[in-house]
């Protein structure tokens, strides 16, 4: 029997998991670091235009795990890591802000993206910061990451500010767009009239 080409394989969709992290095992730490690197390539970074020398981004990773305000979890396709965020519990001494938790890093790498990755790590710091007691959770993005304002809106999240020189991007600037999300209202009685 002979075939005229190459057998094609149905492709199965790719499986988002998330999973908030206790301690970073060396190949999560490694398959996190290449993700980030991709994802800061790709234009997606936290802070970085270019990835860090590898030391850097990995000194950076470890120093996450021993904040105790800092909680990871971290998004897997089919088992390898492919993006991150990070839920940062405000300072313990601003009784003000005690309510508000704040979204940093997030990103996905570019080969995990449009699987539903980057949703997943949201709903999932949402429902970590509920369990723990925030009301509000805020986080920030540069204006060109189209991709992750469209879901930080469709997901609820309120823009209430532009900064029109958030980062510096090939010797410009770039704006950034501040968001703010209520995710458990607070209980407020009705006046009963007497």
């Amino acid at each position: 029997m002979t075939t005229s080409g190459p057998q094609l394989i149905e492709k199965r969709p790719l499986y988002a998991t998330v999973e908030i992290m206790d301690e970073l095992p060396p190949a999560d730490l490694y398959d996190l670091c290449d993700a980030a690197d991709d994802a800061i390539d790709a234009g997606g970074g936290f802070g970085w235009v270019t990835p860090p020398a590898r030391d850097m981004l990995e000194k950076y990773w470890k120093g996450v795990m021993v904040v105790p305000e800092r909680h990871l979890l971290i998004a897997r396709m089919d088992g390898m890591v492919c993006g991150a965020v990070q839920l940062v519990e405000p300072n313990r001494n601003n009784e003000a802000q005690s309510g508000i938790g704040q979204l940093l890093a997030h990103f996905v790498a570019p080969w995990a993206r449009g699987q539903g990755a980057g949703r997943k790590l949201l709903q999932t710091a949402e429902k970590l910061a509920v369990e723990m007691g925030y009301k509000v959770l805020h986080l920030d993005v540069r204006a060109t990451q189209t991709a992750a304002v469209s879901l930080y809106e469709e997901l609820g999240y309120v823009r209430w500010g532009t900064n029109p020189t958030y980062a510096m991007v090939d010797g410009h600037f770039v704006a950034g767009h501040f968001y703010s999300k209520t995710i458990r209202p607070l209980f407020v009685p009705k006046k009963v009239s007497p």
